[in-house]
């Protein structure tokens, strides 16, 4: 724990007396500190029943926040939508500056500060609106509702399986540990200063990832539709968004370089899962261009069987077929032959033409990804249809030259996938720092009652 660490090694000290918070899973906290709930600290307000019509002529257009306007990074207001509000409700869901914004529905308990400059706006009933009671300070308490959510308290008291509330009730009956007030206040500026310095890091690391995958996706896709020979003779492809090719290369439809395209299984899954049998392949499995099956689903042997079609082979090349991932791709390998696929479209090559490591890599490309999002259908729904994929266009070298680029696009990337996932390493151990310190000042593990801001 960080707290811990930072303790043993003289940066923070404990405070000199604690006592029981009388919250079991909270233990002692400093003993001038006093344990009690929200609804004693701050006023909470849940926001209107979503309504669009105008009811009376008194009600006006607003504004009003969701709770996906609430983000990790504060409040997103790219998207924010407008509906009637009468004058009770302009008046009593009206946002100052320094409220705090809590999930109420999504992703429950997640919080935010309201520090914009648009005049007016409101909430919704999927947020609800805390402010504080007498002059306890909203930062502090922007904290320790992070803190409660890193607990898992939040989620257990919002019963998960159903759907979730952190209704206006649940959140006012929460427990509170209040400081002072000035105590609060220099706990709320020491952690604004710290979790800054952890952000800004967080953020390094992110754009690094960022940077690190745009040189990853350029290896591939330029080694995948110009080739490893740069004085190789050029033609055009015929085909936008693929320009020039090696002039000896094809290009052909899949169709004509895959013996079989066809889908998964489609329908009601509720009846044919099983705790253990054959690994059933979903659309959340397909990442990165490979299968990373968690053991969550499983369909009987039997089943298996006489859905025959879905049986996965090595080589096969895996496109999710409906949802968020639409036209992700996946290579199934020998660890994954056997197994079967609920929805995904499957591509199985024709040895003699394709390897699945090149199709699979083609369809990862710049091109392919635009190609298939061409042909995509659904809007908000995308869906892909088998018979539409049929018709994407791919180059194709010879089996050597596939094998060849495959090979070296593989080694060329493995030095930026082991950075990446060296730099998510460290977006997680930073991340469980911040989370640690916020727990271990709003909780008085540590005493930064005499903490300076450094200039």
């Amino acid at each position: 724990m960080v707290d811990s660490t930072a303790m043993q090694s003289g940066r923070y000290q404990a405070y000199p007396e604690y006592k029981d918070s009388g919250v079991e899973w909270l233990r002692e906290v400093p003993a001038h500190w006093i344990s009690t709930q929200v609804k004693y600290g701050y006023t909470v307000v849940l926001g209107k029943m979503l309504q669009t019509t105008r009811k009376t002529t008194s009600d006006l257009l607003k504004p009003y926040l969701k709770a996906q306007n609430i983000q990790p990074s504060g409040i997103d207001l790219t998207n924010v939508s407008s509906m009637w509000f009468s004058a009770d409700e302009r008046k009593r869901l009206l946002l100052k500056k320094n409220d705090i914004l809590v999930s109420e529905g999504g992703d429950v308990g997640r919080a935010a500060i309201w520090d914009n400059e648009i005049d007016e706006c409101y909430i919704q009933n999927a947020i609800n609106r805390v402010r504080p009671r007498y002059t306890n300070d909203s930062r502090f308490f922007y904290y320790w509702i992070n803190y409660l959510k890193s607990t898992d308290f939040i989620n257990i008291i919002c019963n998960k399986a159903t759907i979730s509330h952190y209704t206006a009730d649940k959140l006012q009956g929460s427990p509170l540990i209040l400081p002072p007030v000035l105590e609060q206040k220099k706990i709320a500026n020491f952690l604004d200063f710290e979790t800054a310095k952890i952000d800004t890091l967080i953020e390094k690391q992110q754009r690094l990832i960022e940077l690190l995958t745009e040189k990853r996706q350029a290896v591939i896709s330029h080694a995948v539709t110009k080739g490893l020979n740069p004085e190789m003779p050029m033609k055009d492809s015929g085909v936008e968004w693929l320009g020039e090719v090696p002039e000896h290369w094809d290009i052909l439809a899949i169709s004509k370089v895959t013996k079989k395209i066809t889908n998964g299984y489609v329908g009601a899954t509720r009846d044919i899962l099983v705790p253990k049998g054959v690994p059933y392949i979903q659309a959340t499995h397909v990442k990165r261009g490979g299968i990373h099956f968690d053991g969550s689903y499983f369909v009987r042997e039997e089943w298996s069987k006489k859905h025959s079609k879905s049986i996965l082979e090595e080589g096969d090349v895996l496109v999710v077929q409906t949802g968020a991932g639409t036209g992700d791709i996946g290579l199934v390998t020998d660890k994954e032959a056997g197994f079967n696929c609920h929805a995904l479209i499957i591509l199985q090559p024709k040895n003699e033409l394709l390897i699945g490591e090149y199709l699979s890599l083609t369809l990862q490309t710049d091109y392919g990804y635009a190609f298939l999002y061409s042909i995509r259908t659904g809007g908000m729904h995308p869906h892909l249809n088998c018979g539409e994929v049929r018709y994407v266009q791919v180059p194709i070298p010879t089996l050597k030259e596939q094998r060849e680029i495959v090979n070296y696009i593989y080694e060329r990337t493995k030095k930026y996938d082991l950075i990446i996932e060296r730099a998510k390493q460290a977006i997680q151990l930073m991340q469980e720092r911040r989370t640690a310190l916020i727990s271990a000042a709003v909780t008085g593990k540590i005493d930064v009652r005499e903490w300076v801001q450094p200039e």
